[in-house]
């Protein structure tokens, strides 16, 4: 099977950052939304991502944001990817001319081949356990039955995950990725290298058991 690719959220500082690019991580994501204890101002942001060695994909999280922030922050350093975890609409969703991935709060029900037929325009989908009043990083999984056996995008996994249950969850879902924040911390927006070790030996372990 495809390699599983490793995205690693919340990312708050440059040692997490290295820390996550060292243990093998594909990407880190850096959330630009005031509403979460994980939120970064540009001038960390910039600090991470100038710390990081090639070839680690930076992703950016907004919340219902005004075009002008996403605007802003795009000016402010070098995004390869946008991540929208909000209500946001697919029109809103292209408008940057960034390549995004679309949150699915599956903890409000959301029908995911829905989302992957409207949001046709998206890279890929990331399924996690929000709604309501919940944006993620709550470390609560959801039934992953509800997911599609077949759906027309590329799925990252996220909600819940960590260096216990991802090995399980690559062997039943075998998602293209896995999206890892409050599952490796210490401290909300604080990562524990080791966990995030932990966790990347996890999921290659998950990868390798049919």
């Amino acid at each position: 099977m495809p390699r599983t690719r490793i995205k690693i959220c919340g990312i708050t500082c440059p040692e997490d950052a290295l820390a996550a690019a060292h243990a093998g991580a594909d990407a880190i994501g850096l959330v630009f939304f005031s509403g979460s204890s994980r939120n970064v101002n540009p001038v960390i942001a910039r600090q991470i991502v100038a710390a990081l060695p090639p070839f680690v994909t930076v992703v950016g999280l907004f919340v219902n944001a005004d075009p002008e922030h996403v605007q802003y922050v795009l000016q402010q350093m070098p995004l390869h990817l946008l991540q929208f975890h909000g209500n946001e609409e697919p029109d809103y969703c292209a408008a940057f001319g960034f390549p995004y991935i679309k949150a699915v709060p599956m903890g409000a029900g959301a029908d995911v081949t829905d989302y992957a037929q409207r949001f046709e325009a998206a890279d890929g989908l990331l399924l996690d356990n929000y709604g309501g009043d919940q944006i993620g990083g709550s470390g609560q999984r959801f039934d992953w039955a509800r997911i599609p056996p077949q759906v027309a995008k590329p799925i990252i996994l996220a909600g819940g995950l960590n260096p216990t249950n991802v090995s399980a969850a690559v062997q039943q879902i075998r998602p293209f990725a896995v999206d890892v924040s409050s599952g490796v911390e210490i401290a909300k927006g604080i990562k524990d290298s080791q966990l995030i070790r932990a966790f990347v030996g996890a999921v290659e372990k998950g990868e390798h058991c049919v």
